[in-house]
Parts: C-alpha cells; structure tokens; sequence
C-alpha cells in the first residue's frame, strides 16, 4: 500500500494535468480600461436654472459666488475637479456644473440652503433641468461665468403651447451642441465662452424657454430631490396589495 507521502505528490500531478490556462478576456480589457480611466472618481453633471433675485445689483457677484464655492469644494474634496458654465440671463441663470457625485450633491446643498434665507438669497426658485450620472467625458475644459445681454422677447403662441418636454430636450440639445464648440476653443482660454456665444449666438438657450421651464412643477426642486435622494426606499409589491396573501390560494398537497 502506498502511504500518504507518496499519494500526495500524485494528486498534485493529477490536478496540475486538469489546471486551465488563465486567458485575458475582452471583458477583463474593459474593465482595466474603466479602471484606469475612472480611478480618482466617477464624472456627473448637474443642470439647474433658477430665477435672479431682484436684489442683487451686480450679476457678477452672483458669478464671484460659485467661484468662491468650487474653489472651497475642491479644497474639501481634493481631486474632484469643477468644470462647466454659468450663463447669467438678465432675470435668469442657466447653470452646467461637471464634477464629481459628492461636489453636485454640495451645490444641490447650498441652493436648499440659499433658499431658506428668504429675501438675501442670490437666486430664486431653482429647478433641475437634468442630472446625468457617470458621463463619458467633459464637456467643458474649465469652470467660467458669462454675463448675457439678452433682451426678452415675447413667445408666438405656438411656442407657449409647446410641451415642456419638448422645451426641455430643445435647451439640453442647445446646451450640448454649445459644449462641443467649447472644446474646440484652444484649452485654458480665458474667454472661451465669449468667443463661442458670439460666434454662435443661437447656441444660447432663449430666457424666455427658462421662464417657462420654471414654471414646470415636474422639474424638480434641489430639496424635493435631495429629500427623494436621502429618503428609505419602500417597495410595496403587488401580492402584499392582496388579501388573503398569495399563499393561501395554493393548493394543499
């Protein structure tokens, strides 16, 4: 009889003979490429309008606001770059903020925040337009602000009778066709978005639109979503709608 000394080595060899070689799979590509790209954090972006508040003089304080804020946000959470752009209507903003989940949920923050103070707040009544979650790439090189001399005019009445689903896709398809001829601009340009809206002033998403959009109550307010974010969710299926429950109706064996 063989002892156990001896049998060992032989199952070794036998489990060497059934060994698989290890082969790099297309999927095990894609995820080293995810890696390597996403390794600091995932890309989000944050559209939100909202209405100026009558109180603030200068538009560019409103401007100076948010530099100030990515400036502290990037501080606090390091590596979390803040690009996009803020278009300072005459009564309105239309604001694009790329960055990380943590640097959006901050700003979503301070606009529930901004609006508890009343009469002092910078804007009014914000809405979000969308939120888009873990987003290719960016669509802006760098954060900046533009004072915008647009003057009102009155919608026909075809236009007032639009879906504000139509006028939402309308303002997002403007936004994104606005972003691609902002990355062509050389990178770090400081008047990138001057040079861009006045070389393509139909870019700019009518304020009009955004009055309108503003007044949608399906677009949600930064507290409604951030309430529906943080709230437990509570899946009621539709056997517990039932009563007696399901099991009762199978038959006895």
């Amino acid at each position: 009889m063989a002892s156990s000394s001896q049998r060992i080595p032989n199952m070794r060899l036998e489990m060497e003979d059934f060994a698989f070689e290890e082969r790099v799979t297309m999927y095990m590509l894609r995820q080293d490429k995810q890696r390597e790209v996403r390794k600091k954090f995932l890309l989000h972006r944050l559209i939100f309008i909202a209405r100026i508040s009558p109180e603030l003089a200068d538009k560019r304080d409103l401007g100076g606001y948010y530099e100030q804020l990515y400036q502290d946000l990037q501080r606090y959470y390091q590596g979390d770059g803040v690009t996009g752009l803020l278009l300072l209507y005459p009564s309105y903003i239309l604001h694009i903020v790329e960055s990380s989940n943590d640097v959006l949920f901050s700003v979503l923050r301070d606009l529930v925040h901004m609006q508890r103070q009343g009469h002092s707040a910078l804007i009014l009544e914000p809405r979000i337009l969308v939120i888009s979650h873990d987003i290719p790439n960016r669509l802006f090189q760098q954060w900046s602000y533009k004072v915008l001399s647009v003057p009102a005019r009155r919608l026909a009445a075809a236009e007032q009778t639009e879906s504000h689903e139509k006028l939402v896709s309308e303002s997002l398809t403007m936004l994104m066709k606005l972003g691609v001829e902002m990355l062509k601009t050389p990178k770090r340009s400081k008047n990138s978005a001057d040079s861009v809206l006045d070389k393509e002033p139909e870019l700019i998403v009518p304020q009009d639109n955004i009055e309108q959009l503003l007044k949608n109550e399906a677009l949600l307010t930064p507290l409604q979503y951030l309430d529906t974010y943080d709230c437990p969710i509570n899946v009621v299926m539709d056997s517990d709608r039932v009563w007696p429950p399901y099991e009762h109706f199978l038959p006895i064996p």
